[in-house]
Parts: C-alpha cells; structure tokens; sequence
C-alpha cells in the first residue's frame, strides 16, 4: 500500500515539525484555543479565640462604687463612737464618683445620676465625720473638764473639811461656835474634891471639874440637846463621870435666850498612871453638829 501523496506535492520528509524553540513567535497557523482559569485560591480561616469586644461598651463600675462608699460613709458618720471609720469610704466615695461623672460626660459610662449620688453622699459622710469628730472632742474635753472640776471640788472640800477639823480642836479656854450659833468655851480642868457619898471615883483616883460655858450668839433660843461632855485621858481611855451629892454639879439641859450664857460642871475621875492630859469632846447637839475637841493638861 502507498501514501498518499498531499495535494502541495511535500513529501513526508519535508513536513517533519522542526525543533520547538520557546523563545520563537508563534506561528500564524497556530490556533489560540482558550484555557480555563486556574481554580482561586482562598486562605484558611479559624475561630476566634475569643469573641470581639463591642465598641463603646459603658464601664459604670465607679458610680456603682462611689454610691456604695457614700451609703458606708454616711451611715457610719451618722454613728458618733464610730466616725473615725466614716472618713476613708466617704473620701473615697467623693473620689470615685467625681472620676465617674468625667466617664459619663466622655461617654464611656451610663450611670451620671448614680455616680452624682455617691459623690454628694460622699461630702455629706465627710460632714458627718468631721461633725462627729468635733462633738466627740467638745463631749471629751466637756468629760475631763467636768472630773477635773470634781476633783477640785473634793480637794477643796477635803481642804474645807481638814480646816474646819483642825478649827475644831482647841486648847483650853478656846470657844467654838457651832452652826447653830452656839458659841462653847471649856476650861482648863480644876482639881475637884468629891464627898464622901460620891459615886464613879476610885481610890487613888484623880478627879477633876470640868466647866462648859456656852453663849447663844444668834437671835433665837436654841437648846442643848447634848450636854455631858466624854473626857478621855492621855490612854485614850474615858474617864468616869463622877456624881457626888454636894450640889457643885451642874448639867446643861435647857434652851439658852438670846445673848444669854449657860454654864455646866461635871466632875470626872482620872486613873493615876493616865491623868497627866486629857482631851474632852462636847457637842450642843450630836445628832447635827460634829464634837469639838478641847486638850490640854489635866490641871
């Protein structure tokens, strides 16, 4: 079987496709067949690891904080003993709320009105506080002016009552006047003799006269009430009232006038070893007026 030969009268050696050269035109006979596309390449996504914050979201934690601090400050202000705790959470609530009002005015918190109300709860706490403070320092020094004036008051009326006690002891022949104007002298012991009948001295014994005399200095008669004086001897020890039948004794039982001058004698026997001084305690009336005392030697 033969080939045909082509119309162009070319042999098959002559048509053989000559070496492809990349570089070279391409041939008028080629045909530009379009091609597809090349598939688009897309960038691998993942989650997020977190979800995004939203824009502008309102931070209203200082005007929660600073009304919270202002409720704190107020009511411990509003407690007296305890407004040294008021201050601190009553600043802050002035602090806290003042920053939370700048965030609402910039637009980055919400709660204006809640962070105006710490604020101004937290100048009333620090009101309170600093009221609480200054009463607390007034009631103190009111305290300590009060017990200071106690204290004087029972110093001077120790001093008073140490005055009155020393004024109260007197040698013999000193008058005392009582409050009831009651003006008593007592006078030095005079030695005394009983008679044969007395009653309350021993043998051996030293007895001794006693002589009270009393002057009514007020404007009215007053009575005495208590009329025997106590002798103690230098022991300390009460001498014995001595009653003889002579009539030298004299008791005073009745009211004295006006300007008038009363006067008693009592004997009283002393033991021998303790009758060197003696001390007679006398009083118009015990139940209201404190003794006197008059001391001295016995004779």
């Amino acid at each position: 079987m033969t080939t045909p030969t082509p119309p162009d009268g070319s042999t098959t050696a002559d048509r053989q496709t000559p070496e492809h050269d990349p570089w070279a035109p391409p041939s008028p006979d080629a045909v530009d067949v379009p091609r597809p596309a090349p598939p688009a390449m897309h960038a691998p996504t993942y989650p997020a690891a977190y979800p995004p914050v939203p824009a502008g979201r309102p931070t209203n934690g200082m005007g929660i904080t600073a009304l919270i601090l202002g409720l704190v400050g107020v009511v411990l202000g509003l407690l007296i003993f305890l407004f040294w705790l008021s201050w601190l959470p009553a600043v802050l609530a002035v602090i806290f709320g003042a920053v939370g009002m700048s965030q609402a005015r910039k637009g980055r918190a919400t709660n204006k009105s809640m962070a105006l109300s710490g604020l101004v709860l937290g100048i009333v706490g620090v009101l309170l506080a600093a009221g609480s403070a200054v009463f607390t320092v007034v009631m103190v020094k009111h305290v300590v002016d009060d017990a200071r004036t106690k204290v004087k008051k029972e110093k001077a009326a120790e001093a008073s009552a140490a005055a009155e006690e020393e004024k109260r002891h007197l040698s013999f022949g000193e008058a005392y006047t009582f409050g009831n104007g009651l003006k008593v002298t007592i006078a030095k012991p005079a030695p005394f003799t009983p008679d044969a009948y007395a009653n309350g001295h021993a043998k051996g014994n030293k007895a001794v006269e006693i002589t009270v005399t009393v002057v009514n200095t007020g404007s009215r008669p007053v009575g005495v009430e208590t009329g025997i004086p106590d002798v103690k001897d230098a022991d300390g020890d009460s001498a014995q009232l001595v009653i003889d039948g002579s009539g030298r004794q004299k008791v005073l039982t009745d009211a004295v006038q006006p300007g008038k001058t009363a006067v008693g004698k009592y004997a009283f026997s002393l033991r021998p070893e303790a009758a060197e001084r003696v001390e007679i305690e006398f009083s118009p009336d015990s139940l209201r007026w404190d003794d006197a005392y008059w001391s001295g030697p016995a004779s």
